[in-house]
């Protein structure tokens, strides 16, 4: 697509969770707006891989300003939103929300915000980091399996490293009971 199209080219963005729910609404407010290019999408906001944001993202123009009716009909978490935003200001182009007017890139007091939510974004990380950790600790303490189940049970493994260490060959212990060769190679007793 040419980068050289009109200025302030009104981009319009709509999204519903399910099927079940209907674009209608966003669109005429959208239209309403002055968007004629209006990309719609049907997927949870927390999927970062909806075709028609990254279709929109990818024929941004310098000059464009990206509408959406809401902000949680671009992304379900700061981090995702600032992520999306900053994408958007990266092409040149600009971001508002209707509803949320302080949510204009046009605007100082939109772009503070955007760097406020940058702030919060990576709190946001940082949290979801620590919980995380957490979580994964406390799982550990409670004697719960972190990562795939083995493949083996307690006894297989026993007897796999019998008939390793008996001279059997691994690839053959292996095809009995249908794993990988490595799987009885880093077997230890």
């Amino acid at each position: 697509m040419s980068k050289s199209g009109p200025k302030n080219r009104p981009v319009g963005y709509a999204r519903v969770s399910t099927t079940g729910q209907t674009l209608d609404a966003q669109l005429v407010q959208l239209k309403a707006s002055g968007c004629k290019l209006v990309f719609k999408d049907t997927a949870s906001g927390a999927r970062a891989d909806r075709k028609e944001l990254q279709k929109m993202l990818t024929a941004l123009q310098p000059g464009d300003i990206v509408t959406v009716t809401r902000i949680d009909r671009l992304a379900r978490s700061t981090f995702d939103l600032f992520a999306i935003v900053k994408r958007i200001v990266d092409a040149g182009a600009q971001f508002r929300s209707l509803a949320e007017p302080w949510a204009d890139t046009g605007t100082s007091t939109g772009r503070l915000m955007l760097a406020v939510l940058g702030g919060l974004a990576d709190v946001e990380r940082d949290l979801i980091r620590t919980r995380t950790a957490e979580g994964r600790t406390r799982a550990k303490a409670r004697g719960v399996h972190m990562g795939r189940p083995p493949k083996l049970t307690r006894d297989q493994r026993h007897e796999a490293i019998t008939r390793r260490d008996a001279g059997e060959p691994v690839a053959e212990i292996a095809r009995s009971y249908n794993v990988n060769r490595m799987t009885i190679t880093r077997l230890t007793p």
